[in-house]
């Protein structure tokens, strides 16, 4: 996609956290200078790594895991540095004061400068970026076939308020993102009203009303996001997506889907510092972000957060480090 799709509020500001690797030392004053000189060396080896830091809680959930693996386990001084997104956060790797982006929604916004040579496409974090429309769990549950677009007309009733003149209430994603709602519905001859909602955090409220109450409710979503695991909602599928700009959208098709990337400057993947190896092995699923960003969003310190989903999984943290 050309266009960033989402919209977020930051948690994370520019700060930086510096950790040391202590080994258990046990033995004679030899073992422990032997240990010593190692921690050292890890840490020269690892060094200094800027992580450029964006506005979403899902992006600060990841950040900060890799964050405070990287701490411990090579003793590398990390730097969250808050940027925003595209040309500026590529001209800062370019510079040299940031390294890594852990998840890029742009599509191939960065060419130009890997094009130059200052930065690196890592490939896919393992999550998945899939924008759509969607209904709370109860809906899916008692009338299974309405997440077929399909047969949307059918239960277009049940979505009627008073703002929707008679049709069923469609919500848009606020003014910023970039949306196909209303040429979703004419194309598809849709007996609905696309309502423009305002804010991320009205359709949070009307998917959370919607979701405890019974309610039906129809609306703009995606994911990954933070709120998926608090109240789990379920997508409309239609037909296979057939445009990559929305632009040229013709509305019969669904949104595509966006594997996020990682990308690192080239000069972090020519030094051999550990964390190039730890930033090349990440995987991770869209639920994992999730989890880790709920903790965030309910209050948790964003360091306590990570430790909390890396103590819950040191098998895939294991496959990370190589």
């Amino acid at each position: 996609m050309t266009q960033k799709l989402r919209g977020r509020a930051a948690t994370a500001s520019l700060f930086v956290t510096l950790g040391l690797l202590l080994a258990a030392c046990s033995g004679s004053g030899v073992d422990q200078a032997a240990t010593s000189t190692e921690d050292t060396a890890a840490t020269a080896e690892c060094g200094e790594v800027g992580i450029a830091m964006h506005a979403w809680v899902g992006y600060t959930a990841t950040a900060n895991v890799l964050t405070e693996i990287a701490k411990k386990e090579f003793g590398c001084t990390v730097n969250q540095v808050e940027l925003a997104e595209a040309g500026v956060t590529y001209d800062a790797m370019e510079a040299g004061s940031v390294d890594v982006v852990v998840e890029d929604w742009g599509g191939g916004r960065w060419q130009e400068w890997v094009d130059r040579g200052t930065v690196v496409v890592l490939g896919p974090n393992g999550q998945e970026g899939l924008i759509g429309m969607y209904v709370p769990k109860w809906m899916a549950d008692e009338y299974p076939d309405i997440i077929d677009s399909a047969n949307l007309n059918k239960y277009a009733d049940l979505f009627k308020t008073s703002d929707s003149g008679g049709k069923g209430a469609w919500l848009e994603g606020p003014p910023g993102y970039t949306t196909i709602g209303e040429k979703m519905i004419a194309a598809n001859k849709l007996n609905f009203k696309a309502i423009n909602t305002g804010s991320e955090a009205a359709l949070i409220d009307a998917f959370t009303d919607g979701q405890k109450n019974k309610k039906a409710v129809i609306g703009y979503w995606y994911t990954p996001q933070y709120f998926n695991a608090q109240v789990e909602l379920v997508r409309i599928n239609f037909p296979t997506n057939d445009w990559a700009d929305a632009e040229k959208a013709s509305g019969l098709t669904d949104y595509p889907a966006t594997p996020l990337i990682k990308l690192a400057s080239k000069k972090l993947m020519d030094s051999g510092s550990p964390f190039a190896t730890l930033l090349q092995n990440f995987q991770w699923s869209n639920d994992d972000q999730n989890g880790v960003a709920a903790d965030i969003e309910g209050g948790m310190d964003p360091a306590a957060a990570a430790q909390k989903w890396i103590d819950a999984n040191p098998d895939k943290v294991k496959a990370w480090l190589g």
